[in-house]
């Protein structure tokens, strides 16, 4: 409404139907000034809506300077009033200003008040404001209620998002404005903010009268238009203000949005549930309904549900008739949902799930142009996203790198380097493309408008992304308290082609792996520190410094595993059990990755024919063979003699039996896992793993340990008791002597062990049982009858027409009919 030269546009934030009005408001009123609700900072940018290259949705991004994470966004979307304002008044030159409260107060700590005085307050604010802890109230939700409707949603939209402009461009606002002056009447919806908020309006609104302007137009929230009609004295707002926080200094710039965001009700979302759907609204002359319907069967036809212009056609009729039913003006939201479900998606909830996501919400991501502010390091950010042809999209989009290409490895690098700072843009992901080399990755890629946020915070670390993420590396290493953290942060920093930060990255993973003595660590920390060995050949990286750090922690493990493994419960015994695999795979990476002497991997071979048994082998010395002919001490590591103390731990730990109690050895869920690497490894034959199994599953042994001996033993598979029923006869033997009470100790234990065996390997096994006696092996089946041709070949078009290929016709004898 309009008070002497001022116009007061109250708007509904992200509504099309009052951004309508304010485009017909303003069109008709011509204004010579314009004010918006928003932060006063971007007054300094607010003429870059001007360029082409900033496409909504937008947000204005304000962070504190010294303290990037104390955060705030604005968005706008093509159909928001305020960027209606906006656009108007770059497109006629007008002056523009944001007339809310600075972002900077936001901020600022809360001043620590004194206790009497904040409980006055309190009262005051419970009496006259409502409780001022509990949330704000939402007005459109009361007046929705006050006119009988029990929803919101809909109310407003028969009342404002459904009615054109009239004549008068100012009836609707002064409709609203009057609504909400009888709310804040009855002393509903306010909060303490919501006054400091008016008052610093209202100021801003003096000032730009006596700055000569003559025609105001301000666009504010409708709630806050019965606050700026009477204008109270400069005295009392000042008052109000007086008790504000120091303002914090501020930099402000536009970042992009996505309709997904402005759908979510936490975080920095605008809890706008449908913006695809308000800006169909919007960008749609005449009625929306058909148009949006035709979309859906779109979408609908290219999921490959079956939509045809007929289900168009009476989708479109049953919305209408819909609309009619429930006394609606027009066919809204509701109804075509409904008509979508019941007619497009045949009452399919999962289609209709299709049509909400992409339709509805929508993954519309807007752009900025390079003109925006912005730290450094997002625009070293920008430059590597187009010079590796990465452009930042909303929707999730899978991407297969091949690590032997040079753009893919510097693409690989720039999302590893992200990762490092906490802008998780791609995340890796399971391959479509079956592959097992380490040349290829796959990442699904999503940008977030957040990761604005902690680029600004990750500004600090350096101006560039390569610099931010070493540095940021160093200070996370120099901060970590756990081995396992600093062996995953080198595998991080090797992926991310980090070779400034490796270095001091190793000398703090050196100097912690010399202090930790605890086995459980080590064993921990060493499968990524050897998993980072493999990226040296696709990577180009030098590993020597790797090799003899992981070299070191596979000795230590070595040594210390045994003992480490004595006196577990069950849950130290079920993570001990987690790590010993690791560790045994690490280590058979750590061996089959060494190049051996003669070997065609090693450079120093003078016969690349000879092989790991040829001529210039010394199997069993430590390392390389040197001039003398004696192994060469300097290698770093010396694959076959680890793999052989590897596997003497393994048998030491097999070996401790809890012979005092259980405190007194290691648990059975270890040893048994212990025996089967070594049987898996062929350190061990099927006779002694028999001997030993047959030794567990006496009499002398308790039932518990032994049922957790045959858990780690089956852990790699239960095919093994496939191929040597001996195994299995032993084990059926014993499960069969079990008492009564104690089987119903152990079937849990078991019941667990037989789950996590393959389906098959189940069936089989249940058959053997079934068969008979199992301490012999099956019977050999007896010999097949001779094979009769004439049925044979009536069966070959049944199985040809069942597996989809044409037959070939025998040939057949002469005078048979065919």
């Amino acid at each position: 409404m309009s008070i002497g030269e001022v116009a007061l546009l109250g708007i509904r934030h992200h509504g099309p139907g009052s951004a309508r009005a304010v485009a017909a408001a303003l069109a008709r009123w011509r204004p010579d000034a314009v004010l918006i609700e928003g932060p006063p900072e971007a007054d300094g940018i607010v003429h870059l809506a001007a360029e082409k290259d900033l496409v909504p949705p937008v947000a204005l991004l304000a962070h504190a300077v010294d303290d990037p994470a104390k955060a705030a966004f604005w968005p706008y979307a093509e159909f928001s009033p305020e960027w209606v304002a906006i656009r108007h008044a770059v497109a006629h030159d007008l002056p523009v200003r944001f007339i809310d409260l600075p972002a900077g107060y936001g901020f600022a700590p809360a001043p620590e008040a004194d206790p009497d005085a904040a409980a006055d307050a309190a009262a005051e604010d419970a009496v006259g404001h409502g409780a001022p802890d509990g949330p704000p109230a939402d007005p459109v939700a009361l007046l929705a209620e006050a006119a009988g409707h029990d929803d919101p949603e809909r109310w407003w939209e028969d009342v404002v998002e459904h009615r054109a402009p009239g004549t008068d461009v100012l009836a609707p606002f002064a409709a609203v404005a009057e609504a909400m002056g009888a709310l804040r009447a009855e002393g509903l919806g306010e909060s303490r903010r919501d006054l400091l908020r008016e008052a610093y309006m209202r100021q801003q609104i003096r000032a730009a009268r006596r700055a000569g302007y003559e025609r105001i137009a301000v666009v504010c929230g409708a709630f806050h238009v019965p606050a700026l009609e009477t204008m109270p004295t400069v005295a009392h707002d000042r008052a109000l203000l007086a008790g504000l926080p120091k303002k914090v200094r501020t930099d402000i710039t536009w970042v992009p949005w996505t309709h997904r965001r402005l759908s979510q009700a936490t975080g920095y979302g605008a809890g706008v549930e449908s913006p695809g759907w308000y800006h169909h609204l919007f960008t749609t002359d005449g009625d929306p309904v058909p148009r949006w319907l035709t979309r859906a069967a779109d979408l609908l036809r290219a999921e490959d549900h079956p939509v045809s212009s007929a289900h168009v056609i009476e989708a479109v009729r049953l919305a209408e008739t819909l609309a009619v039913v429930r006394g609606r003006p027009l066919a809204g939201l509701t109804e075509t949902l409904d008509a979508v479900r019941a007619v497009l998606c045949e009452g399919s909830d999962v289609a209709l799930e299709l049509v909400r996501d992409r339709l509805l919400v929508g993954d519309q991501l807007g752009e900025v142009p390079d003109t925006a502010p912005a730290v450094p390091l997002q625009r070293d950010l920008a430059r590597l996203q187009r010079s590796l042809r990465l452009k930042p999209e909303a929707a999730p989009k899978d991407v297969d790198l091949d690590l032997r290409k040079d753009t893919d490895a510097a693409r690989s690098r720039l999302l590893h380097r992200l990762r490092l700072l906490g802008v998780d843009w791609g995340v890796p992901a399971r391959s479509s493309v079956t592959s097992t080399g380490t040349f290829r990755e796959s990442w699904r890629l999503c940008w977030q408008p957040e990761f604005a946020v902690r680029i600004a915070e990750a500004a600090q670390w350096g101006t560039t992304v390569e610099e931010a993420a070493g540095n940021k590396a160093v200070g996370t290493a120099r901060a970590a308290v756990e081995l396992a953290e600093l062996t995953g942060l080198v595998e991080s920093c090797l992926l991310a082609g980090l070779s400034g930060a490796l270095p001091a990255v190793m000398r703090v993973l050196a100097d912690c792996a010399a202090l930790d003595t605890d086995v459980a660590h080590l064993a921990g920390a060493l499968p990524a520190l050897v998993r980072a060995l493999r990226y040296g050949d696709v990577r180009g990286t030098d590993h020597g410094a790797l090799a003899e750090a992981a070299a070191g922690l596979a000795e230590r493990v070595c040594v210390g595993l045994p003992s480490a493994c004595v006196g577990l419960d069950a849950e130290g015994a079920a993570a001990m059990r987690v790590r010993l695999d690791e560790v045994h795979g690490a280590i058979g990476l750590l061996t089959s990755a060494a190049p051996r002497a003669g070997s065609p991997d090693d450079p120093d071979s003078s016969d690349h024919r000879d092989g790991p048994n040829g001529p210039n082998s010394q199997d069993g010395q430590h390392g390389r063979p040197g001039p003398d002919g004696q192994a060469d001490r300097d290698d770093p590591y010396d694959p076959d003699g680890l793999a052989d103390r590897w596997a003497a731990a393994l048998r030491s730990l097999a070996a401790r039996e809890p012979s005092g109690g259980p405190a007194t050895g290691a648990p059975g869920l270890l040893r048994g896992r212990a025996v089967r690497l070594l049987l898996d490894e062929g350190r061990l034959d099927s006779e002694e793993a028999g001997r030993r199994l047959r030794l567990v599953l006496s009499v002398a042994s308790a039932p518990a340990d032994a049922a957790g001996w045959v858990e780690g033993f089956l852990a790699g598979g239960g095919a093994l008791l496939l191929h040597d029923p001996r195994l299995l006869a032993l084990l059926d033997e014993w499960l069969t002597g079990v008492s009564g009470e104690v089987f119903t100790d152990v079937l849990p234990l078991l019941r667990r062990t037989f789950a996590a065996l393959e389906a098959g390997v189940r069936t089989t096994i249940g058959g053997r049982v079934a068969a008979g006696p199992l301490g012999e092996p099956p019977a050999d089946l007896a010999p097949a009858g001779e094979l009769d041709r004439d049925r044979a070949d009536a069966a070959v078009p049944v199985v040809a027409l069942l597996l989809g290929v044409r037959p070939r016709i025998p040939r057949q004898p002469a005078g048979r009919n065919t």
